[in-house]
């Protein structure tokens, strides 16, 4: 039954979630996601978003799919730790409210907005400025390719 799922869900096509597309911003498609910058500049946040459809959780996925989500799992959170500096590095799929598989990278520092209690459900979202947004985002790439 489950190998039927998975060949239904090849046939299908990817579409992003419309509140992910609205709370984020692209910075680069890798191999398996989407790497998503959340537009929120209390906190260095970014979102990985597999490129498969009708996919909610990371079992979901196949193996292969798996393992590379790790990957670059492992490799944005590498890389934001690099640029921010930050005390730790949160890492979550939680899909309460968007089902759609995502996983939320996110850099914390001692002091910041909410230290140390979640960033779900904090206060209002500052926007990113534009050249703060380009910034971050060369800084995040050189930090990836590096």
């Amino acid at each position: 039954m489950k190998g039927k799922n998975v060949r239904r869900n090849t046939l299908s096509k990817f579409v992003l979630d419309e509140r992910l597309a609205r709370d984020s911003g692209l910075l680069v498609h890798l191999g398996l996601c989407e790497l998503r910058m959340m537009n929120d500049s209390r906190w260095p946040w970014l979102i990985l978003v597999p490129k498969r459809p009708d996919i909610s959780e990371v079992f979901d996925l196949t193996p292969l799919d798996q393992a590379v989500l790790t990957f670059e799992q492992n490799t944005v959170a590498s890389a934001l730790k690099t640029v921010t500096g930050a005390t730790k590095i949160n890492i979550a799929a939680i899909g309460n409210i968007v089902r759609q598989l995502h996983v939320h990278v996110i850099a914390r520092t001692e002091g910041d907005a909410n230290w140390p209690g979640p960033v779900w459900g904090h206060g209002t979202a500052v926007p990113h400025g534009e050249d703060e947004r380009r910034t971050f985002q060369q800084k995040i790439l050189e930090a990836i390719h590096s």
